[in-house]
């Protein structure tokens, strides 16, 4: 130990009156959703979003879950609505509580920071009439805002999780047949001379 780090130890000691300076290590909870099922996995992300959030979505967690695997496949709204048996609305509602945003949803008549601001000044009705566009746009890209301003404020922890789940199970699909890449057969015989 140098001279500065055992300054700083008989400091914090006399400051603290502890005996030693270390920290016992506990075990972290990890990140959301390890193991399991993909659905078990996607359960999981499900409720942890709700704790965190609140869904504002009537739909089961299992209808939740049936909804993710589907923007997963890269189903619309409308086909995913016509298998839960639901509105596209209420599908698009859903999704965005789940941080499920498409980039299509982006595409707004001004921008999605913009609007938010604009809305903090006035009502829907006012600023759907300042833009020439329906209320229902303006709702619709407000709570696209919302939820990019929600993910960032986690980070996009919550997506990630989601594509962990859906994407990297499909890369590594389509990733396992590469580790069989050859070399085994292509260095068969090689010597190797190690002394040790």
């Amino acid at each position: 130990m140098d001279e500065k780090t055992e300054s700083l130890r008989d400091i914090f000691m006399d400051v603290t009156d502890e005996s030693t300076v270390t920290e016992r290590q506990e075990d972290t909870r990890g990140s959301l959703a390890r193991e399991g099922t993909p659905e078990e996995r996607t359960e999981e992300v499900i409720e942890a979003l709700d704790d965190r959030y609140g869904l504002s979505t009537d739909l089961a967690v299992d209808r939740l879950v049936d909804l993710v695997a589907a923007f997963y496949d890269e189903e619309g709204d409308a086909a995913i609505a016509d298998a839960l048996d639901e509105s596209p609305e209420t599908v698009e509602r859903a999704r965005l509580d789940l941080h499920l945003v498409r980039e299509s949803d982006a595409d707004a008549p001004i921008e999605l920071s913009a609007l938010r601001e604009r809305l903090n000044d006035a009502d829907t009705a006012t600023v759907a009439a300042d833009l020439d566009v329906a209320e229902s746009t303006v709702e619709t890209n407000r709570r696209v805002a919302e939820t990019q301003a929600a993910r960032r404020a986690v980070g996009d922890r919550f997506r990630d999780a989601f594509d962990e789940i859906y994407l990297d199970a499909d890369l590594t699909s389509h990733t396992d047949d590469v580790t069989r890449d050859g070399l085994d057969e292509a260095t068969e015989g090689m010597e190797n001379e190690l002394s040790l």
